[in-house]
């Protein structure tokens, strides 16, 4: 069923990369085990049964996933003790009054906003840590907020060209344009984010209470008065900033997110650390690298082994021919067929390696459908599909493990079990909202 070689015992690596993918996955479901174990250990399991080689192991790491989560760890832990975050969780306390329902709904929609301009990685790294503050204050569960804060984090990044990698890979592969996303995935989006917004208020914000004197404290606060660091405050604002232009412009200059995150921290480093005692220096640096999440990093070192093995034994390949034969050559049934099992895969499987296989698929597509114009429903279903499913399970995205992981750290659970019962049915609830849109606009 595919070109690789015969694994160990001369067993087919199509179907043992298939049996390792689910044994691993299966193990995560039951969520008794830290997911970094499961995944490094299915890793390993991927090369010793001979499914993938070390090389072939080491060229399915995702750099710029793992450097951008690395570099955007370490800039909000150099930055955290000048109290920037502790400003913006009083800023957005005040702004809603200290009342939690309006303030679930602002955390939301600004994590959902930034994500349409940052990817969504580090639009959650600068978010929670300002939600743990706002949650420690009020004495509010954390958890609902971080929760709709990862589901608006991915709803968001779906808008727009640089959102989201699967989105770069797509526009990379047709020419559709920053605007093109945006016009086109802009409103559907908007409408998802607004059902978002409601079941986050029927499932936490309309029972959220806080305290009279506990509201009229931290109401009493000022916002300037959480700064604790006034220069390391400038040198964190100067590395963020030139980190956020960075990845504005970075694609016009071959420059990829991750890369431009370890750069960011790279100067941020040196801009604390210029002129202090070498002591200091390495007092400072090995703090810094010990806020880094570890754990979140191995997991997904030991995942994208895994992935890269189903992917080199023809898995995924096999999924999107096996997706367009059952379409019989139907613009509709494609594109309904393209976004369903894009979500559902996405939820299961990392979304870039699927979408760089669907590309060229949905391209071979072009001559028994129309071609040119007639192909853009397509697109935007795997856009949508690929973005949105990765809500629909905890290791679905990179913003989901990322906020978890910061969660645990702090002493807040995020099991796998506990987000799949309520992350699941509304990532369903969106593919379904995207469904009709794609029918009404696109192919009615």
């Amino acid at each position: 069923m595919n070109g690789t070689s015969a694994a160990i015992f001369g067993f087919d690596p199509f179907w043992l990369s298939t049996a390792l993918l689910f044994i691993t996955y299966g193990i995560l479901v039951i969520d008794r085990l830290n997911r970094s174990i499961v995944a490094l250990l299915g890793g390993g399991l991927m090369i010793a049964c001979g499914v993938i080689d070390q090389g072939q192991a080491i060229a399915g790491q995702d750099f710029n996933t793992l450097a951008l989560l690395i570099g955007m760890m370490l800039l909000v832990a150099i930055a955290r003790p000048s109290g920037m975050f502790q400003y913006l969780a009083f800023w957005a306390a005040r702004s809603a009054r200290g009342h939690p329902a309006l303030l679930l709904a602002l955390l939301t929609l600004i994590t959902a906003l930034v994500s349409t301009v940052l990817n969504n990685v580090t639009t959650v790294l600068l978010i929670a840590p300002v939600t743990l503050v706002i949650a420690g204050e009020l004495r509010l569960a954390p958890y609902p907020f971080l929760f709709s804060e990862v589901v608006a984090s991915n709803i968001g990044g779906t808008a727009t060209l640089i959102g989201d990698p699967p989105n770069i890979l797509i526009g990379s592969a047709t020419g559709l344009s920053f605007n093109d996303f945006l016009l086109h995935l802009g409103p559907v989006i908007a409408i998802i984010l607004l059902v978002q917004l409601a079941i986050g208020h029927w499932l936490w914000g309309a029972r959220m209470e806080v305290d009279a004197p506990v509201r009229l404290r931290v109401l009493a606060y000022r916002p300037v008065d959480a700064i604790t660091d006034r220069r390391l405050l400038a040198k964190s604002l100067i590395a963020l900033a030139l980190t956020v232009v960075g990845f504005v412009v970075g694609d016009r200059v071959g420059l990829q997110p991750g890369s431009i995150a370890l750069a960011g921290a790279a100067v941020l480093l040196l801009l604390d650390n210029w002129r202090r005692p070498r002591e200091e220096q390495s007092h400072r640096i090995h703090a810094a690298f010990g806020e880094v999440e570890w754990i979140t990093i191995f997991f997904f070192v030991g995942l994208f082994v895994v992935v890269a093995g189903v992917e080199r034994a023809g898995v995924l390949q096999w999924l999107a021919g096996a997706i367009i034969k059952a379409t019989g050559g139907d613009r509709t049934i494609a594109s309904m067929l393209v976004l369903w099992a894009s979500a559902l895969l996405s939820a299961i499987v990392d979304n870039i390696p699927f979408v760089a296989t669907m590309i060229p698929v949905i391209k071979s597509m072009g001559p028994s459908l129309g071609g040119g114009s007639a192909l853009q429903p397509l697109w935007w279903a795997l856009a949508l599909g690929a973005c949105l499913g990765g809500n629909g399970t905890l290791i679905g995205a990179s913003a989901n493990l990322t906020v978890a992981g910061i969660a645990e750290r702090n002493g807040v659970a995020f099991g796998f079990m506990a987000f799949l019962k309520l992350a699941f049915p509304m990532m369903l609830v969106s593919i379904a909202i995207a469904m009709v849109y794609i029918y009404l606009r696109y192919l009615l």
